[in-house]
């Protein structure tokens, strides 16, 4: 079960989110490697968020609804 707080949060595109498979909502959950992932929000499909997230040399582009992100909470550094 999420908490409120998780669903309600406005996400804004160039925003930095974990990435946290939640088993509330299987159908758009991303592939499991990409769980504890930092990825950049770079843009919004309906209800679903498009998260560009660097692996190895690459930029993968995940397609995923709230419940299986949350906000970046590190430090950020200014482009």
């Amino acid at each position: 079960m999420l908490g409120l707080s998780r669903i309600l949060y406005e996400y804004k595109i160039g925003d930095l989110v974990h990435i946290d498979i939640s088993p509330s909502n299987i159908k758009t959950a991303p592939h499991r490697r990409y769980q504890g992932k930092v990825g950049e929000i770079i843009g919004v499909r309906g209800r679903a968020y498009i998260i560009a997230v660097k692996m190895g040399g690459k930029i993968k582009k995940i397609i995923t609804t709230k419940e299986h992100i949350f906000p970046y909470k590190g430090c950020r550094k200014e482009k």
